[in-house]
């Protein structure tokens, strides 16, 4: 009798793009369809601020902003790693912190990008700008065309760490999803 065994690898999949590219929409989809999924943490970050009276504190204060960000999204990973899921997705990885750090010019430590070298992503799919479904909120402060450069910085970081990126069509949300399922 013969026992052929497969060892099935854990699969850290990261969604990325500009503000407003839809994201948060396709994390709350996939969540709703059982996959284990992780949110974005700077909604997070920027509430808690605000309730402390900082209004943006990505504008204010962006080096301890971006700290704190890479310390969650450390976390988020470490802890995707312990998942039952053999498919964990994250809205936003970790060189998220420095393409944003890059966009605004300010200068970060080296710790950031030993983080980029040292977590790696199964996949990343990017989402693209889309004008027709971009919103402005009280935690997002961007506009459509700074969201566009944000987009630019996203895909020149990650590329910059060896990442391929898979471009998520604009289509609707079911489209979107099944594109993503069928790539992984």
């Amino acid at each position: 009798m013969c026992f052929i065994f497969r060892i099935v690898q854990k699969e850290i999949i990261v969604l990325l793009g500009g503000p407003g590219t839809g994201k948060s929409t396709l994390i709350n989809e996939l969540v709703a369809r059982g996959y284990c999924c992780y949110p974005e943490i700077s909604r997070q970050v920027t509430l808690e601020a605000q309730q402390r009276g900082i209004d943006q504190l990505f504008l204010e204060q962006p080096l301890l902003f971006s700290e704190m960000l890479l310390e969650g999204r450390i976390k988020q990973y470490e802890k995707a790693l312990k998942e039952p899921d053999n498919v964990v997705f994250i809205d936003r990885g970790i060189p998220d912190v420095v393409a944003y750090m890059d966009y605004i010019g300010d200068e970060y430590p080296e710790s950031f990008r030993e983080a980029c070298e040292d977590y790696k992503y199964s996949k990343t799919f990017i989402l693209p700008p889309w004008e027709e479904i971009y919103m402005s909120d009280t935690e997002r402060y961007e506009n459509f065309e700074q969201a566009v450069t944000i987009q630019n910085h996203l895909i020149e970081t990650y590329k910059k760490y060896g990442y391929d990126l898979i471009e998520v069509p604009k289509d609707t949300v079911e489209n979107r999803i099944l594109y993503i399922l069928d790539k992984i």
